[in-house]
């Protein structure tokens, strides 16, 4: 597990405003905001630069071991013609998302919004001049949608970053890192955030593990501190794989659903039973930027899953998505959310506004509820116990049954409650479940 330092700085701002955010006391709209997020289990992540014109991925500037003068010139030919807030906000919509996020600025440091800090961005420093960022906020609006910009911590552009783990051959100059100049960058780039998009709801940060060593601290509490002062309503989330920092507002799960760890990257020991949670993770089987070599994606059905069992656990799904440069969504990825939309059309009721039952996931599936009904999401129907003409599920129940039925036909199931509180509901023996088959149980 890793463990947050607390180091004592000199100057008294910073230990007020770090000490705020110990004492962090979310305002009513900032709670507000909190639920508004965890009632819709779907959400958009792309992740859009200049990384997009290379087509390697978002992480090519390292991975290539480019030096940053190259890599940086593909500003001057970015030029995403294609590009169209409205119709990526559309197609978001029509899947059934609730809100989306959008890299604003990447590891490369590269701003997709105009920012004053420097003429490295979308409108000053490309062909393109026109704000990514600011387009596609008022889109998502217009849709009804919410809007958050993942921001990194880490640059490997900026000389005054400290050095960490990555990027570091570049070509930046080792003698030129100054922390309290970057830190002062961020800071004026993040109230430009909250100041010029007043749609923005949210800021995701990444890159926290740049630094592991314990003597460098990032004065994460001030940041978040700065950025609730100036938007108390501002949801605060951070990639950085530890326990939930004071000041934040929702815990993210980088490729894995919570309370698991595949990837080996989660270091936490704790999933908040407080804050809501989201698990990220790409539609295509690679990176998260646009990548010319892979056409593989998750199909519709195994984002399905991957939503129902987030829901089951309380989570959000963010699903990523790499544009390419031209502007336009991958055709795989246009199709993906052509399928979600349609099973959203029918089935979103059972896992927006849920949440997590007492029932663990079985080996048929998982199951969501709401005040007064529970849904038990049958993906594999061959896990049901059949005695080849009806199946049996049993779950436990503390709450009174008033009926049981087939969620979409409205079919009622025969069922009986036990004396010691398992309830059994007679199934088809071979239920229609094309990913998933919903019985709802109304509860007294």
């Amino acid at each position: 597990m890793k463990k947050i330092i607390t180091v004592i700085f000199a100057a008294a701002l910073f230990l007020s405003a770090a000490s705020a955010q110990e004492n962090y006391v979310p305002s009513q709209s900032n709670l507000d905001a909190r639920q508004e997020f965890a009632s819709t289990r779907l959400g958009i992540f792309l992740h859009w630069g200049i990384y997009a014109m290379y087509g390697q991925g978002e992480w090519y500037l390292r991975d290539g071991r480019l030096l940053d003068s190259e890599y940086s010139k593909a500003a001057k030919g970015f030029y995403p013609i294609e590009f169209d807030a409205a119709e990526w906000a559309k197609a978001f919509k029509d899947a059934g998302a609730g809100y989306v996020t959008l890299t604003s600025r990447h590891h490369d440091g590269f701003s997709m919004f105009k920012t004053a800090t420097s003429d490295y961005n979308v409108v000053d420093g490309t062909p393109f001049g026109r704000d990514v960022v600011g387009e596609l906020c008022q889109a998502c609006a217009d849709e009804g949608l919410r809007f958050h910009l993942y921001y990194s911590l880490l640059d490997w552009h900026r000389e005054d970053y400290p050095l960490g783990e990555t990027g570091r051959d570049t070509g930046r100059r080792k003698d030129r890192q100054d922390y309290d100049s970057y830190f002062n960058f961020m800071k004026i780039q993040l109230k430009e955030l909250l100041t010029n998009y007043p749609h923005l709801g949210g800021i995701w940060f990444d890159g926290l593990w740049d630094h592991k060593e314990k003597t460098f601290d990032w004065r994460i509490q001030d940041l978040y501190a700065h950025i609730h002062s100036i938007k108390p309503s501002c949801l605060i989330g951070n990639n950085h794989h530890i326990n939930v920092i004071k000041g934040e507002d929702f815990q993210i799960f980088e490729r894995d659903l919570p309370g698991q760890n595949s990837t080996g990257w989660n270091s936490y020991d704790s999933v908040s039973d407080v804050l809501p949670l989201e698990m990220c993770t790409t539609m295509p089987n690679g990176a998260w930027g646009y990548e010319v070599k892979v056409t593989s994606y998750k199909s519709t059905e195994e984002i399905i899953i991957l939503l129902l069992k987030s829901a089951a656990l309380n989570s959000n799904l963010l699903i990523n998505i790499g544009p390419q440069p031209d502007g336009n969504l991958p055709a795989q990825a246009l199709d993906r959310l052509k399928g979600l939309g349609e099973w959203m059309r029918t089935y979103s009721s059972t896992i927006n506004g849920t949440t997590a039952t007492a029932i663990p996931e079985q080996a048929w599936g998982v199951s969501t509820r709401t005040r007064d009904k529970v849904f038990l999401h049958v993906i594999k129907p061959k896990e049901i116990p059949s005695n080849g003409v009806t199946g049996r599920l049993v779950v436990p129940v503390t709450e009174k049954v008033a009926g049981v039925k087939e969620f979409v036909s409205g079919k009622p199931l025969p069922f009986t409650v036990s004396k010691d509180g398992f309830l059994t509901i007679t199934t088809p023996s071979k239920p229609d479940a094309s990913p998933d088959w919903v019985v709802e149980i109304d509860l007294k």
